[in-house]
């Protein structure tokens, strides 16, 4: 059975790295997985002056290198969760929340791939975090597998879409929760990410990123004519211009988009956490399987009745898990409602965190050489 979770307050985990003590059998204890003891890596962002309006991705930001567990010799590491909340300047107290435009944890793919090998692609996007998701835990056991001497990239922004007479510094307090291998009594689940954005064509006609010849009774209508929100423009193999973060016009816009091409799944698998970015104004964001013509997953936003910004967005997390599948084609509908009188601007990317059938642990003693 799926299970659909929404977001809940940020808590404060109680970490246990020395002797728990007994537990009893089938108890689960929060702070361990598999007998490991949960470890956070906790990181200040720089601290960013909110003194003025800034819409999505036009606030302050900032980037920086980091590594998740320094350690002499190179380790396994299981990546289990990821959390983000705006803070005061001191990092100590909370701040509201609507002042987070994104976190984005990104590492460096072809290193990875270098390390852990196999045929599948991935990006250099590990989580992103932003308003209505604030936290990201994988089902128990279930992780991302990472070497400790992997470096990992951190970009973070704020905006204001509310204060006009705003005077405040704020940071982003990122928590980055993960397991040592060595340590776990049990096998962690192998996880990758696959992602899919939605698009807007730039051309005169609907558009169909990456399809040479496109069938609309098999890959849907195509994503709609759009002006791009900002100067960031992908082009496919085709030459056709698109739009990931558009123009919503006033009123409701239903937004469908191919992404068989961009997930590119290489073989059947199952997906077990899917979170989803969406801006201000969003409805709902939903992945189709159009071969079977079934709803893989909807996520439902809700938006704050007294000022602009999401409250809640649902995310999916399962041990079970979907299934998806190598030959099928999909499709990301994205549905907004613009209810102020002026543009507004959107995105709509899903994260889906796959079980990976090609997992082999590095052979460390290569590495270390």
């Amino acid at each position: 059975m799926k299970t659909v979770s929404h977001y809940l307050p940020l808590l404060a985990l109680s970490l246990c790295l020395g002797a728990c003590g007994e537990t009893p059998s089938g108890y689960y204890d929060p702070s361990r997985i598999h007998g490991a003891p949960i470890r956070h890596q906790e990181i200040l962002s720089d601290p960013y002056a909110v003194d003025d309006l800034f819409r999505s991705m036009e606030g302050p930001s900032s980037r920086r290198q980091l590594p998740l567990y320094e350690v002499e010799t190179p380790e396994l590491l299981w990546i289990t969760g990821y959390r983000a909340e705006i803070v005061d300047q001191e990092g100590v107290n909370s701040m509201p929340q609507e002042f987070m435009c994104h976190s984005n944890l990104d590492f460096d793919v072809d290193r990875h791939s270098e390390i852990f090998g196999g045929e599948k692609t991935t990006s250099n996007r590990l989580f992103t975090l932003s308003q209505g998701q604030f936290s990201i835990e994988f089902p128990v056991g279930f992780g991302i597998p990472i070497l400790s001497s992997e470096t990992l990239s951190l970009s973070t922004q704020v905006l204001n879409l509310n204060i006009d007479d705003a005077d405040l510094v704020v940071r982003h307090k990122i928590t980055i929760d993960f397991v040592r291998d060595q340590e776990l009594d049990t096998p962690m689940k192998p996880l990758f990410l696959k992602s899919a954005n939605g698009l807007v064509s730039l051309e005169e006609d609907v558009g169909y990123y990456d399809v040479a010849e496109p069938d609309a009774l098999k890959h849907g209508p195509g994503c709609l004519v759009g002006q791009a929100a900002s100067g960031h423009v992908r082009t496919d193999d085709f030459d056709r211009k698109f739009a990931g973060h558009w123009v919503v016009k006033p009123g409701r816009e239903v937004n469908r988009t191919l992404v068989t091409e961009w997930m590119n799944m290489q073989f059947d698998t199952t997906v077990h956490y899917i979170a989803v970015h969406l801006h201000p104004f969003a409805e709902s964001l939903e992945l189709v399987d159009l071969t079977t013509g079934e709803t893989v997953f909807k996520s439902k936003a809700r938006n704050f009745d007294d000022k602009i910004g999401l409250e809640e967005v649902e995310f999916f997390s399962s041990e079970e898990g979907l299934p998806i599948y190598e030959d099928h084609e999909y499709e990301l509908v994205s549905t907004y409602f613009n209810t102020t009188d002026v543009d507004q601007d959107s995105m709509a990317v899903i994260f889906m965190y796959v079980m990976d059938p090609e997992f082999v642990k590095p052979d460390l003693s290569r590495l270390s050489d």
